[in-house]
């Protein structure tokens, strides 16, 4: 039996954000520390004499004004010598790393201008001189909200992936995917994978080469603040983590009618079951699915996925597997055919105990490895968590980025 549940992200109020402006060019007296003449007067920006040197140096900066243009490096320019030092600091303290380049004269920050805010620019030369500069860039108008799964400080099973899905189509990926940063606390090897999620929208997941390990911590620094992931949609940072629980896969087998749980590779749960009937819209899925939500007692209503004879029904200990509204569930209506003939409108059904106590033991996370001749084939990529059913090699190509696994 099928039940489609969708999961509504959480609204917030959008931040207001002023129109973008064009990039203007500011220059900004370089004058010695023990302190230097004030501008020469001569309209080009500000530019002084270095303190015993007889000539003028001045800095450019790309971003100026109090409507700057978010969402672009700050880059700053030396117009002779070489840049020791440069800082640039929000009014929060916040600082922009980045790199002075090969020439020595130019600096590039690493991560874009933030909307709605106010920067300070600070350059010294290798004579020991500072120029001093500023701006605010226009706040945003357009906020792209995300929501993250698994959620934070949660523990989830071996198959979970992290799953990030956008408010507004993401047209710019491959700046978004750039910032999104997994740290885990063994290296694990893996690759984010771009998608349209079931509902219609932008969908980015990062799958592991290979299940988790049990016990692995995961971190995502999602510092995406000031990154127009489209058309003027700004993201904003976001931090989450996780902790990869027991080493557990449920290994349904629709030919034979079992459904085993595995832990640590021996198995702890040996369940009769009936899965989806043969022949039609009512066969069951196969290949690797992710047990997505524990959802208890709901209601299962055959006219939310199209099938012909109505039913409508409670269900309990309902264990989610894509969101076309395949479950693991208790099917006792079903009793006669568990073990012996797949019978069911689709879902993987066994008894009350059997399914209580199933339940209670498998993880959000855990896969769950369904083999069977009948069958509608894999799931989507899109329909729950359907990535595993992707070699190494085809999930890596859904990144927006050249060369872009990485070991946490």
């Amino acid at each position: 039996m099928s039940r489609i549940r969708r999961h509504t992200p959480l609204r917030r109020r959008p931040v207001r954000n002023a129109a973008i402006v064009g990039t203007a060019v500011l220059a900004a007296a370089l004058t010695a520390c023990s302190g230097g003449s004030g501008g020469s007067g001569d309209g080009k920006g500000g530019a002084a004499d270095l303190a015993g040197a007889g000539k003028k140096a001045e800095i450019s900066v790309n971003l100026t004004g109090q409507q700057a243009k978010a969402g672009e490096p700050v880059k700053v320019t030396l117009a002779a010598g070489k840049l020791q030092e440069v800082t640039v600091t929000d009014a929060k303290g916040g600082k922009l790393a980045g790199k002075t380049g090969a020439d020595g004269r130019t600096w590039t920050s690493d991560r874009v201008a933030a909307p709605g805010t106010t920067y300070a620019v600070e350059a010294k030369d290798d004579k020991g001189s500072t120029a001093k500069a500023g701006f605010t860039t226009a706040a945003a108008d357009k906020v792209n909200k995300l929501s993250l799964s698994p959620g934070k400080d949660t523990t989830v099973g071996v198959a979970q992936p992290l799953s990030i899905v956008f408010d507004h189509p993401v047209k710019n990926k491959a700046a978004v995917e750039k910032q999104l940063k997994v740290t885990t606390s063994d290296n694990t090897v893996g690759s984010w994978g771009w998608m349209e999620d079931y509902s219609g929208k932008s969908r980015v997941d990062w799958r592991p080469k290979e299940y988790w390990k049990s016990g692995t911590k995961v971190t995502l620094e999602a510092d995406l603040n000031g990154v127009d992931s489209g058309s003027g949609w700004f993201v904003k940072d976001y931090k989450t983590g996780f902790t990869v629980g027991r080493n557990q896969v449920v290994k349904v087998d629709l030919d034979n009618h079992r459904l085993k749980l595995y832990r640590d590779g021996a198995v702890v749960k040996d369940i009769p079951v009936s899965g989806g009937t043969p022949g039609g819209d009512k066969r069951s899925w196969r290949g690797k699915a992710v047990l997505m939500a524990k959802e208890g007692t709901i209601n299962m209503n055959s006219e939310t996925v199209g099938l012909g004879d109505a039913y409508n029904k409670m269900v309990d200990y309902s264990m989610r597997l894509t969101w076309s509204g395949m479950y693991a569930h208790a099917a006792p209506w079903n009793s006669p055919y568990f073990g012996n003939t797949n019978h069911s409108s689709g879902c993987i059904g066994m008894s009350d105990a059997n399914a209580k106590e199933l339940y209670g033991t498998v993880q959000v996370g855990d896969p769950f490895e369904i083999v069977g001749d009948d069958t509608k084939g894999p799931q989507a990529v899109n329909n729950g968590y359907g990535e595993w059913n992707l070699t190494w090699e085809q999930w890596q190509k859904k990144s927006a980025l050249t060369g872009a696994t990485t070991a946490g």
